[in-house]
């Protein structure tokens, strides 16, 4: 006897819960009854998959490949069932979209008003990921497609959406704050930058700037979201380094800190759609593609 999907989806949640009681609760079964189910697996396929602790539940180094073959059957399953679901050229269903935190507060709202007057049966559930954690949900198929630099993601199918500058944001008080005209990298020699922490994609493009014009990367502060890293601009000394997005949305009319454009090939980025080669809805997110498009395009106009 071959282990079950239901099995597999019982050993997935285990490992991502590290807990019996909680993967049952994920699962919505009993404990006793996933606790069985589990048993029959690892007695169908000839060796012991989970350790079992006091304090909860880790995969063995055999339980650890199973996993892996696991998550991509499950995945398998879930593209073929939405490639029968969503057979049409209508955008309808749910699609869980997965963004980068610098991009989607500020593209979404507009973006998904838009698709839902033209597609009214489509459902989005949008997650706020780093780059890391997105590349990780594509993968296990947890993720249909997100939204993010198609550069860092390699080994998928995407499509280019638009182009961000990258701006310095001071206080009003800064010597940079003297000029509202684009800034030359060399201005920025031996100041320090602020940026996002590890993890967040943003955060390379800082750093490959910052050693550009020789600056340095703040060590003692790691911003956990623009937000943050602007207002420790406002404080003075620092400068943030923003996208165009959150610029537009967030710092263009704060009257506590001094906005301004880097005047620099580097300080750009490109913003893509982006999902598995495998799946069965590419033509469906180039359509969605063609919304976000135009959303960003509408954004960006204010630059202008």
């Amino acid at each position: 006897m071959k282990p079950t999907l239901r099995q597999l989806q019982y050993l997935v949640a285990i490992a991502d819960t590290q807990s019996f009681s909680k993967a049952a609760q994920v699962c919505a079964v009993s404990q006793p009854s996933l606790s069985q189910q589990v048993k029959e697996m690892e007695y169908h396929i000839g060796a012991t998959l989970i350790e079992r602790r006091r304090n909860g539940a880790a995969l063995t180094p055999i339980g650890q490949e199973i996993l892996i073959r696991a998550r991509a059957i499950l995945r398998d399953v879930e593209d073929m069932k939405a490639l029968a679901r969503d057979a049409g050229d209508d955008l309808t269903g749910t699609v869980r979209i997965g963004t980068l935190p610098s991009i989607g507060p500020y593209l979404l709202p507009l973006a998904t008003r838009q698709l839902h007057a033209a597609y009214p049966q489509l459902r989005l559930q949008i997650y706020e990921e780093r780059g890391s954690d997105l590349q990780a949900g594509l993968i296990d198929g947890t993720r249909d497609v997100i939204m993010a630099m198609p550069d860092v993601h390699v080994g998928m199918q995407s499509i280019t959406l638009f182009k961000e500058d990258i701006y310095i944001c001071v206080a009003p008080d800064d010597p940079l704050a003297s000029s509202k005209d684009d800034i030359e990298l060399s201005e920025l020699q031996g100041r320090t930058l602020l940026t996002l922490g590890s993890g967040h994609s943003f955060a390379k493009i800082v750093s490959d700037l910052a050693n550009l014009a020789g600056a340095e990367i703040s060590k003692s502060y790691e911003g956990t979201s623009l937000d943050a890293i602007r207002q420790m601009s406002a404080m003075g000394d620092v400068i943030a380094i923003l996208p165009s997005l959150y610029y537009l949305s967030e710092a263009a009319g704060d009257p506590g800190v001094h906005v301004r454009r880097i005047n620099h090939p580097m300080a750009q980025r490109d913003i893509g759609l982006i999902w598995r080669q495998s799946s069965p809805l590419a033509r469906k997110f180039e359509k969605m593609g063609e919304n976000f498009a135009q959303a960003a395009q509408t954004l960006l106009a204010r630059a202008k």
